[in-house]
């Protein structure tokens, strides 16, 4: 089983009991307010994510962690590895994204957890670019990608939302000289 810790948190595969949790996220109109058309999503949309972002790392060697707290063992989201087929003008490439829920915002777990999946995406799957699309409102996620080293490369609309979005990136020679390597 793929599991990463960081000071604070566990980066796991995805368990039964997520869903509960994972669909109180998916469900709440401020956390889904810039993801896709901003809509939230039923319980079964939530079931058929988790088992897309399963099958993901099974076909593909990466995917989207669950995050835990260490502390508690709580469920605060997710972050990781995923195609962004929603945005067909970037492919081929790799994003790496999060979404917590609205109580573990504004503590640091997005960038601590984010940290470490765009370390898994050069270490261990070898990627050597990888990308992150927000919302262009988005200003808590650019943030976190600005920490995380990436710069923006354009902006672009979504197609079928028609959604304005920011496109960063970093490569791999980024984050190494970033990384002191």
């Amino acid at each position: 089983m793929t599991e990463v810790v960081t000071e604070r948190l566990v980066l796991r595969r995805w368990r039964a009991e997520d869903l509960g949790p994972v669909a109180a996220m998916d469900g709440d109109p401020e956390v889904m307010r810039f993801i896709g058309d901003g809509s939230v999503r039923t319980g079964e949309q939530t079931a058929a994510t988790l088992a897309f972002m399963e099958r993901d790392w099974d076909e593909r060697g990466f995917g989207l962690f669950a995050v835990e707290l260490r502390e508690t063992g709580e469920l605060a989201g997710w972050t990781g590895l995923t195609v962004p087929a929603y945005l067909p003008e970037v492919l081929p490439a790799v994003e790496i994204g999060w979404r917590l829920g609205r109580r573990f915002w504004g503590r640091g777990i997005a960038t601590e957890a984010a940290r470490e999946a765009l370390r898994f995406g050069f270490a261990d799957a070898g990627l050597d670019r990888i990308i992150s699309v927000c919302h262009v409102d988005h200003h808590a996620s650019a943030r976190v990608m600005t920490k995380l080293g990436m710069r923006q490369e354009r902006e672009t609309v979504v197609p079928g939302p028609g959604r304005p979005v920011r496109v960063m990136a970093i490569t791999r020679e980024e984050y190494a000289a970033a990384q002191g390597g």
